[in-house]
């Protein structure tokens, strides 16, 4: 952990670097998008109804968490992420986050890719769904299910389902509930490990 010195008292500390590197990632990407016309954004940043055979089918399924539409969808989105990965990342460690960033992004792209072939997909709302049911398990005990989990679950992917099944829009409801069930599953089974 690298760290700043402005004067003898103050300090910046450059902490949680997986929720820095996906942040500023993020920014580049939408800006380098917005500035092309989006262009950018369709090839490195969006998933697409491409073949199998081509190699940036695998990337996209990766990086579309990097492209979002606009600044407003990125800002939502990274407010999320600086608030939670921060405190993620210091109790489950970098590592780990990360590689909860990297199965989120694999599998939502996958069940767009199975369910949805037709629509793109570009933001990080899987990720920020699987840090928001994450992190409702940072106080859990062997043998308890926090209440504070169940009405996350409840709210949070209830109001997905329903939206889901009622609302047309551009949002991927599918995507914030796999985001909520990886999330919630690792964080299960990090905990119950951490107790044994």
């Amino acid at each position: 952990m690298k760290k700043i010195h402005f004067k003898k008292d103050l300090k910046v500390t450059l902490n949680a670097p997986v929720t820095l590197g996906i942040v500023g990632i993020s920014f580049v990407a939408t800006l380098l998008s917005l500035m092309t016309g989006g262009l950018i954004g369709q090839m490195f940043f969006m998933t697409q109804n491409s073949s199998l055979l081509n190699p940036l089918t695998w990337i996209r399924a990766f990086t579309h968490i990097f492209g979002h539409a606009d600044w407003s969808h990125l800002v939502g989105n990274m407010s999320y992420i600086l608030l939670l990965g921060p405190m993620l990342e210091e109790k489950y460690s970098s590592k780990t986050l990360a590689q909860v960033v990297a199965i989120t992004a694999f599998v939502t792209s996958l069940a767009k890719f199975i369910l949805f072939p037709s629509v793109a997909l570009c933001g990080a709302s899987g990720v920020v769904f699987a840090f928001i049911l994450l992190s409702s398990f940072t106080s859990f005990k062997e043998g308890e299910i926090p209440i504070t989990f169940i009405l996350v679950a409840v709210f949070f992917l209830g109001q997905q389902v329903f939206e889901g099944l009622t609302v047309r829009d551009n949002i991927s409801n599918s995507g914030h509930i796999i985001g909520g069930v990886i999330g919630s599953t690792v964080g299960y089974r990090l905990n119950k490990k951490g107790k044994n």
